[in-house]
């Protein structure tokens, strides 16, 4: 990259303005087309509002152009915790907090640091003059730039311990709260490497574990089911080939028959669709699709029968799955040592949830994971040389001196254009150079027998930051500057130091147009969504051709937290490392943090779903470390930069070199409180507390009441919450004022500003403030689950009662109570302006299908033979698919609802709840949590649901009832929800339906 030199006058300046002008204007038409998009496009710009469990969603935003910002900006702390989990509200306090900091450290850096660089005395030109390059090494007006870097030193670091002792408070909170521990994975731990000894005898491991408070409550062993994996994943994978190919041979009958209607000539059935079974193209005869489909998945799901049956005949292995009677339990075992041999059980995993594990990971050598670890390593810095090398040479390439080389571009070199040019492109080809880089460090990571996705996201945290300061901040931004400093080095060692003063500063333009691209178009990139856009709107028209894939096309995408966190550090890294360098970083560092925050704030509650992504919280301490990282490197800067003027200084005196003694000063008091933080924090941010355990079971109402973060961090004691004038709206604006900023400003300066500036109090009246008045006012008649008085909340084990059911209308439903759906219910129902409920009377009436009698198997005794002992317990689901999009095993629960059948049926769940809140403690039986934490394999139902449309004519009964009787009882034709038009469309009319989380009772099969 292009960098100013002392005495550039025209150059930096123009790199600078061009870039600025070109991502002002790029963002300002990302922001329109953002705002005429959203009302049209709900699937891509509000799915949260329809796509999530109902518990989860966001409330529906007007279609006025900015509507989206104070619905994004007024949602309360609590409900964004509510809604959207702790990670990812502590992420979005972080954002505030670093916008918050900038945007003073700009004001403050403009009028104090800023005028003395420019009238430094050092002679510099352009860009340069604005740096402390310009100021001369003998002058006292250093001293300016020490104490504006030490305040804000002090300031960062108070605001590390605020936020660490909220998040703290809120960890315990979350941790007890019913919502998390009243599921099983709350109470359970993951053990690897079980010795021999252990493995072939639950009573063992039961005796062993048994020491921990109230004891064990089941022991699942994982086996060994490869051969089975194989055969369920094919299952899967021809299920939904045939489910594609009945739906387009059904679309193909209609348009036949409607071309036929319109000739008033007879319908011919088209010809039947073929295929090969071989994988080699062209090779062998080619067969009956259909047949072939229909017959080969009735024979694997006849394997999976006969080999799901028996789950002793697959081998133990090494990993086991421990539930405790206790929350704590599992929080102690998780940090003992278990075993007294080397390696044995010392790799513990808590707060399981079944979909995060990758279950080929779980039963490495503890010595072959190791070896791939050291591989993975090696591999690790290979590839940071290699992208070094790949980094620093396409930003020679783009530089200006290889640039004006080329034909034709020396001619543009004093044109605006050219500034545009060298202003965009360095940046543009290092954030594309960057992004391959996550792929391939993931995959490394997975090969090192990683057992847990969510494992590979922490770890991916650290290496993806360590990336982006090496390659980013110093190889690529600097690679002059380096180069420059390596040279002089050489030839003459002394002039280190004189080199450092004068590059360094100049490198200031690089990091502005950095900072540039990323504040404005990279914020208004991430809140157009252009590949969600694609991916859910053009993609679908031509790929989604199935019921399932048209559902899937709804579900809201995830957030990236592996690659975005680091990204936010970096650009921390950048303001905080220049903001006594060149102060205008700081402004657009300000803006950064400020643009982002509202984006995220807004994506968050509307776009993004991450029910897969809950760590408690776990992604903050790691911002935090990765903030530090970035203080230290600023304080480094500080004490070379000193240094420098030191060298240069032709008349050292006491006063110069207390210069140098005080960022030396700083860097050792850092030190300090990092090491604090070690002892004080570190310790209970991962586990829960006993003494906190303690007080929860003495006083349950602890767990389901929000904290209070303005107090001393007591438990149970007083607070805000608990005074009669507490629950006055101003106490309540008062309070939540504290907990945003508490952490960042003393209590008594808000005080302060709220004694002067009363307004501030003053509730605003938005229909989100109507509805949670609503809310609150109907806290006492759900004071059965609020204050404690449930019957089994007396004890902490028994005390995690489950939550209400969340209801989900279909679009043939009512209200509970029967009220009728209205208009805006409809809509939220169908999720889509595109995917609309329809008039189910206006459909055609089609004959029956009927189910065949399977002449070899009974449905019901193949589906029990999934459970051990039989029978499954009633109202636990058996999952019928298996594998999703990646070909991991996955599988969904449903809750115990209530035993009539058909209010079964009125209580289905949704496609979008959460995959576990049904499986809690006080529900769940010993069959039950055995198939949830098995092997996914173990866990398949031998029996295929194929979910198609009918068309309007009854073209395609006989075909679905060959089907069904080729399935021989193991395949079904599922028809609910979805339809073919006049047009020949698929439609679906219910986004919630999944015919794979339904029991046998709660879908039948379409009659014909």
């Amino acid at each position: 990259m292009a960098t100013d030199s002392a005495n550039d006058t025209s150059g930096g300046v123009s790199t600078f303005v061009s870039s600025l002008i070109f991502n002002v204007v790029v963002a300002a038409c990302i922001l329109i087309a953002f705002t005429i998009l959203r009302p049209r496009f709900k699937r891509v710009y509000a799915p949260r509002t329809y796509a999530v469990s109902e518990e989860r969603r966001s409330d529906p935003i007007s279609d006025r152009l900015l509507a989206w910002i104070p619905a994004a900006l007024h949602v309360p702390d609590e409900k964004i915790i509510e809604r959207v989990g702790l990670d990812t509200y502590m992420f979005l306090r972080y954002m505030r907090s670093m916008f918050v900091m900038f945007v003073v450290l700009s004001l403050l850096s403009v009028v104090t640091i800023l005028p003395v660089n420019i009238t430094g005395g050092g002679g510099a030109k352009g860009m340069a003059i604005l740096t402390m390059g310009n100021v001369d090494p003998a002058s006292k007006k250093l001293w300016v730039h020490i104490v504006f870097f030490m305040v804000f030193v002090a300031w960062v670091m108070w605001n590390i311990f605020g936020e660490f002792k909220v998040y703290t408070r809120l960890r315990v909170w979350w941790l007890t709260n019913p919502k998390h521990a009243s599921k099983v994975g709350a109470s359970t731990i993951m053990v690897s490497t079980l010795p021999q000894t252990l493995i072939e005898d639950d009573d063992r491991i039961n005796s062993v574990f048994s020491l921990f408070p109230g004891g064990v409550r089941q022991v699942i062993v994982n086996r060994n089911c490869s051969e089975l994996e194989d055969i369920v994943e094919e299952r899967d994978s021809l299920a939904l080939k045939l489910e594609s190919t009945l739906t387009s041979y059904a679309v193909k009958c209609e348009k036949a028959f409607n071309k036929a209607t319109k000739k008033g000539a007879t319908f011919e059935e088209p010809k039947r669709p073929t295929m090969r079974k071989s994988k080699i193209p062209f090779k062998g005869p080619k067969l009956d699709a259909i047949e072939y489909l229909s017959t080969e998945i009735a024979k694997l799901n006849k394997q999976i029968a006969e080999s799901g049956g028996e789950e002793e005949k697959f081998k133990r292995q090494s990993t086991a799955f421990v539930l405790f009677n206790k929350q704590i339990a599992a929080h102690m075992a998780s940090q003992t040592v278990l075993d007294y041999k080397p390696f044995s059980m010392n790799n513990v995993s808590l707060d399981i949830h079944t979909d995060d594990i990758i279950w080929s990971n779980l039963n490495l050598n503890p010595y072959d994971r190791r070896i791939r670890g050291y591989i993975s390593m090696a591999a690790t810095i290979a590839l940071v040389i290699t992208w070094t090398l790949l980094t620093a040479a396409l930003s020679a390439l783009v530089s200006v001196d290889k640039l004006t080389k080329i034909p034709g571009i020396k001619k543009l070199e004093n044109s605006k254009f050219f500034g545009l040019f060298t202003g965009i492109i360095p940046s543009a080809v290092l954030a594309i150079v960057m992004a391959l880089l996550p792929i391939i460090l993931r995959l490394m990571l997975r090969l090192e027998g990683t057992p847990r996705r969510s494992e590979i996201d922490m770890r991916l945290l650290n290496r993806y930051f360590f990336f982006q300061v090496w390659n980013v901040y110093l190889v690529t931004i600097f690679t002059s500057s380096i180069l420059s400093i390596a040279q002089s080095a050489f030839s003459n060692p002394a002039v280190i130091l004189d080199e450092i003063q004068q590059q360094v500063p100049a490198s200031a333009t690089p990091i502005l147009t950095y900072v540039l691209l990323l504040a404005f178009t990279g914020a208004a990139k991430e809140i157009l969504q252009i590949v969600s856009l694609a991916l859910r709107y053009i993609l679908p028209l031509i790929f989604a051709k199935t019921p399932r894939k048209i559902c899937d096309a709804e579900t809201p995408s995830s957030f990236d937290w592996a690659t975005s966190i680091p990204m936010h550090s970096l650009i921390f890294l950048m303001g905080f490392s220049y903001s006594f360098i060149a102060p205008i970083v700081n402004c657009f560092v300000a803006v950064y943090f400020g643009l982002f925050y509202l984006v995220y704030r807004y994506q968050f509650l509307y776009v993004y779903n991450d029910a897969n992504w809950s760590t408690g919280g776990l992604s903050f301490p790691v911002s935090i470390k990765q903030t530090l990282v970035g203080v230290y490197i600023s304080e480094i800067y500080m004490l070379l930069m000193m240094l420098a003027k030191l060298a240069k200084n032709p008349h050292i005196d006491a006063n110069a070199v207390l210069r140098v003694i005080f960022p030396a000063l700083i860097l050792l008091l850092t030190i300090g409180a990092h090491l604090y933080i070690n002892d004080a924090y570190m310790p209970i941010i991962n586990y829960l507390p006993i003494r906190g355990a303690v007080e929860i079971e003495e006083n349950p109402k602890i767990a389901t009441t929000y904290p209070d973060l303005t107090g001393d961090g007591e438990l149970n004691g007083p607070t805000l919450m608990d005074s009669e004038s507490s629950t006055t709206p101003e106490n309540e604006i008062r309070k939540r004022i504290y907990a945003m900023y508490g952490s960042l400003v003393p209590k008594r300066a808000i005080d302060f500003v709220l004694n002067k500036i009363p307004s501030l109090l003053k509730p605003r009246r938005t229909a989100s403030a109507d509805k949670m008045a609503e809310e609150f006012a109907g806290e006492d008649e759900n004071a059965v689950f609020k204050s404690g008085t449930h019957p089994n909340a007396g004890t902490m084990d028994s005390g995690f009662i489950p939550m209400p059911v969340p209801q989900h209308y279909g679009p043939s439903e009512t209200r509970e109570g029967g009220g009728a759906l209205d208009d805006l219910d409809m809509k939220r129902a169908s999720g889509n302006t595109n995917i609309l409920t329809i008039d189910s009377s206006a459909q055609h009436q089609q004959p029956a299908i009927v189910e065949p009698a399977s002449p070899t198997h009974d449905a019901a005794d193949m589906s029990n033979q999934r459970f051990v002992g039989g029978l499954a317990p009633a109202g636990i689901a058996r999952s019928i698919r298996s594998y999703d999009s990646t070909t991991e095993l996955r599988q969904r629960r449903r809750m115990p609802t209530a035993t009539n059948p058909q209010a079964e049926a009125a209580q289905r769940k949704s496609r979008y709840s959460m995959a576990d809140d049904g499986l809690l403690l006080n529900n769940a039986g010993s069959n039950a949590l055995t198939e949830a934490f098995s092997n996914p394999a173990l866990r398949a139902k031998p029996k295929s649901n194929i979910w198609v449309p009918l068309d309007n004519h009854g073209l395609c009964n006989e075909l679905y009832n060959t089907v069904q009787r080729l399935g021989e009882g193991t395949i079904r034709i599922i028809s609910q929800a979805t339809r073919i038009n006049e047009k020949a469309k698929v439609l679906v009319d219910d986004v919630e339906f999944d015919p794979d989380v339904s029991d046998d009772e709660d879908i039948q099969p379409t009659k014909i």
